[in-house]
């Protein structure tokens, strides 16, 4: 029997933590959330699998857990374009948005959305866009060289004056090109230098912007070994 969507907001709230809370809130998840680790997240994931009108219905809440978990067992398959702009619509955290991105990377959708959101002013739909753009890349999905030039040059002209999420994205997209594509990755660490640091502001946490250049470097190593 799948989970209905009473019980999935029961077990949410049960799992809740006001430390969670605490640390959420400074990733800035809001106040309508109930603390939700994502070890026991992942543990409702594998309760219900893939449910995607389940997944509508907890989106519709807008509590950052539920949203989250939304992400997990919504099917990437029914994910339509009116959906996915509505989810993203809705978001005011960085990290739902990267989850997204996990989601959309995984469906029919995922080229379209990219192309689209890419030239998005909006931070978080911006971050999206790039983000896709770093799984396809990741992922060997067949973006000319020549696309991926033209990508570089725009990160380079435009990542100091784009939204705060948006430039770690961008500088991420960045990092994809010097990785995983081999002929560019001379371009991309240039480009790198000639940016110099990415600075977006984390909040009060510790999370860092990682630096281009040395974090390519580092992963060709990895692969070397």
């Amino acid at each position: 029997m799948s989970m209905t969507f009473a019980v999935a907001m029961a077990e949410l709230k049960k799992m809740g933590t006001a430390q969670n809370v605490k640390i959420y809130k400074r990733h800035g998840a809001g106040d309508n959330l109930f603390g939700v680790s994502f070890a026991n997240l992942y543990k409702l994931q594998k309760k219900i699998r893939v449910n995607h009108d389940l997944a509508v219905q907890l989106w519709k809440t807008g509590n950052s857990d539920a949203r989250t978990l939304a992400t997990m067992v919504a099917d990437p398959a029914q994910l339509t374009p009116s959906l996915a702009d509505q989810w993203l619509t809705d978001i005011r955290y960085y990290g739902l948005a990267d989850l997204l991105s996990g989601l959309v990377a995984r469906s029919p959708i995922a080229v379209q959305k990219r192309k689209e959101w890419m030239e998005s002013p909006e931070e978080f739909v911006r971050q999206v866009g790039y983000d896709l753009f770093g799984y396809a890349l990741k992922n060997g999905d067949g973006i000319p060289d020549t696309d991926c030039r033209r990508i570089l040059k725009t990160i380079e002209a435009q990542i100091r004056r784009s939204a705060n999420r948006a430039r770690h994205a961008m500088n991420g997209a960045l990092i994809a090109i010097g990785i995983y594509r081999p002929a560019l990755r001379a371009e991309a660490i240039a480009a790198a230098h000639r940016i110099g640091k990415v600075e977006v502001n984390h909040g009060e946490t510790s999370c860092k912007t990682p630096d281009a250049v040395s974090y390519i470097q580092k992963a060709l190593a990895r692969k070397k070994k």
